[in-house]
C-alpha cells in the first residue's frame, strides 16, 4: 500500500513513515526513489527511536525532521544516498458529507455538540494511526469511561505535537567538549533545568556538564510550593561519566536512587555499572562508595550505598520493550522508594534513570507525581495527565515516550485510585464496627432498696 501511495502519488524524494507490520511498536520509513520504494525500519525501544544502530532521538518526529534536514547521512549499505525530500499527505478516501478528514478528537466534540443531536456522527482520519480511522458519535449517556478510551490515543498524538514546539535551548549538551558524555547524541537535558555540577576546574570547559535535569512537581506559577516534591531525571551512566554521577549525588544530597533499566538489555549497553559489588568499596573521583548490603525484592533489587547511605532501587522487571502488564508492582515498588525518602529529614531529589533518561524515567516521575497529588487532595481532586506530562517536558524533552507508556500512567493511576478507595471502604467498615461495639447497651446495675 506504501508502494503503490508512493509510486501513484510521489516524487522522487518522498516518503512516509507508518507502523511496522512485522515488529509491533517499532515502524518503517518509506521512501520513493526515482521508479522504486525503499523501506527502512526504525526501532522503538521504548527509550529511543533510531535505524537500528544510527543516531538515538526522543521522538519519531526528531528522527524524521533530522535525516530529512541533514541529507546525505541516510544511506544504503553500498553508500548509495537515500534522500529523504517531500513528506506524503495522505489523500481523503471519500467525499461523503460525514468524512471530516484531518479533525482532532476535540474538534470533533466541539462539532457534534454544537450541531449535533444523539445519534449524530462522524467519519475522521487517526491522528495517532496513521491510515486508520475514527468514528465519533454524540451520546449523551455514554461512558465517561469509553469515552476516555476512545479519545486515548488522540491526547498522546497532541501531546507529540507539542512536544514539538518545545524548542528550549540545548546548547550545553551540543558543546565539542560535552558530546561525548551524552549516551544518545541527540538526547540533551534543557539548559533551563540542567543540573550543573559545582566545586570543579572551572579551566577545563565542560566540567560542570552532566546529561541531567531537575524536575519539579509544581507549575511554573510556584503554587502551593510547599507540597513540591523534586526529581533529578538523568541518563544511564556512561564509563566516562561515572565520577559525575556520584559528584551530583553528593552535591544534591540525594539519598535514593531509581534505576529503572538493567546494564544490558536485548544484547545492548543501557548503563554502566556505577556501583561497587556486595561488601566492596570503590573510588568514583574524590567520592568513595561502599556497597553496604544488597538484597532482591519483588520485582527489584535494594543497595544501600554508603556516601551519605544511599538507597539504590534497581527496577528490573520492566520488559525490554514496552510496559509491565499491569502497574500493581511498580505501585508497590514507588511506596517503598517514597517511604525511604520520607524517613530522611532534609534529603535531597530523588535521582531517576533509565537509559536515555526519558521513556522510563518519564513514566515513573509522572506516576509518582499524580499518586502524591491524589495522596495530598484526596480522591475527589482533580487531575489532567496530559497536562503533568506537559509540565514535565518542559523540564526535560520526551518524557513518557511512547504511546504504551502513555496508557500505563493512566492505567497506574487507575489502580492506585481504586486500591485507595478499597482502604477507605475498609477503614468505614472498620470504624462502624467499632461504634456498634461501643454502643451495646450494659445490663443496669441493681439498685439498693430503701427501707
Amino acid at each position: 500500500m506504501a508502494e503503490k501511495l508512493l509510486l501513484t502519488r510521489g516524487v522522487h524524494g518522498s516518503f512516509l513513515a507508518r507502523p511496522s507490520k512485522s515488529n509491533p511498536g517499532d515502524f518503517t520509513l518509506s521512501v520513493r526513489r526515482n521508479d522504486e520504494v525503499t523501506h527502512i525500519k526504525i526501532q522503538n525501544t521504548g527509550d529511543y527511536y533510531d535505524l537500528y544502530g544510527g543516531e538515538k532521538f526522543a521522538t519519531l518526529a526528531e528522527l524524521v525532521q533530522y535525516y530529512t534536514e541533514q541529507q546525505g547521512l541516510l544511506r544504503e549499505k553500498n553508500s548509495n544516498v537515500i534522500e529523504l525530500k517531500y513528506p506524503l499527505n495522505c489523500q481523503d478516501p471519500t467525499s461523503e458529507r460525514w468524512y471530516h478528514g484531518h479533525l482532532t478528537g476535540k474538534e470533533a466534540e466541539k462539532l457534534l455538540t454544537e450541531k449535533g443531536k444523539p445519534g449524530s456522527f462522524l467519519v475522521r482520519e487517526s491522528q495517532s494511526k496513521p491510515g486508520d480511522f475514527v468514528l465519533s458519535e454524540l451520546n449523551k449517556m455514554a461512558d465517561h469511561s469509553e469515552k476516555a478510551k476512545q479519545g486515548f490515543w488522540e491526547e498522546f498524538e497532541m501531546l507529540q505535537q507539542q512536544e514539538c514546539k518545545l524548542l528550549y535551548p540545548r546548547k550545553e549538551g551540543q558543546r565539542p567538549e560535552n558530546k561525548a558524555k551524552n549516551r544518545y547524541k541527540n538526547i540533551l537535558p534543557f539548559d533551563t533545568t540542567r543540573v550543573a555540577l559545582q566545586d570543579v576546574d572551572e579551566s577545563v570547559p565542560g566540567s560542570d556538564y552532566i546529561n541531567a535535569n531537575y524536575i519539579k512537581s509544581i507549575p511554573e506559577d510556584g503554587r502551593n510550593s510547599e507540597h513540591c516534591k523534586i526529581y533529578i531525571a538523568t541518563q544511564g551512566c556512561l564509563q566516562t561519566t561515572v565520577n559525575d554521577f556520584w559528584a551530583m549525588v553528593y552535591q544534591e544530597n540525594s539519598h535514593v536512587i531509581v534505576m529503572t533499566t538493567k546494564e544490558v538489555e536485548r544484547g545492548r549497553n543501557k548503563c554502566f555499572r556505577y556501583w561497587p559489588d556486595k561488601g566492596c568499596t570503590k573510588e568514583y573521583g574524590c567520592i568513595s562508595v561502599r556497597n553496604v548490603s544488597e538484597r532482591e525484592a519483588q520485582g527489584y533489587y535494594l543497595r544501600e550505598l554508603e556516601i551519605l547511605l544511599v538507597k539504590h532501587y534497581q527496577y528490573f522487571s520492566w520488559p525490554d520493550h514496552g510496559v509491565p502488564n499491569e502497574p500493581g508492582g511498580v505501585l508497590s515498588f514507588l511506596d517503598q522508594v517514597n517511604r525511604a525518602q520520607r524517613s530522611i529529614p532534609g534529603t535531597g531529589p530523588i535521582i531517576v534513570h533509565c537509559s536515555a533518561g526519558i521513556g522510563r524515567t518519564g513514566t515513573i516521575i509522572v506516576i509518582d507525581i499524580l499518586v502524591d497529588i491524589i495522596h495530598r487532595q484526596g480522591l475527589d481532586c482533580d487531575i489532567d495527565i496530559p497536562k503533568t506530562i506537559q509540565m514535565v517536558r518542559r523540564q526535560r524533552s520526551g518524557m513518557v515516550q511512547t504511546e504504551a507508556q502513555y496508557k500505563f500512567v493512566y492505567m497506574a493511576v487507575q489502580q492506585y485510585i481504586e486500591a485507595e478507595q478499597k482502604r477507605l471502604e475498609e477503614e468505614q467498615r472498620n470504624k462502624r464496627k467499632e461504634r456498634d461495639y461501643l454502643n451495646i447497651g450494659q445490663p443496669p446495675s441493681p439498685r439498693t432498696q430503701s427501707v
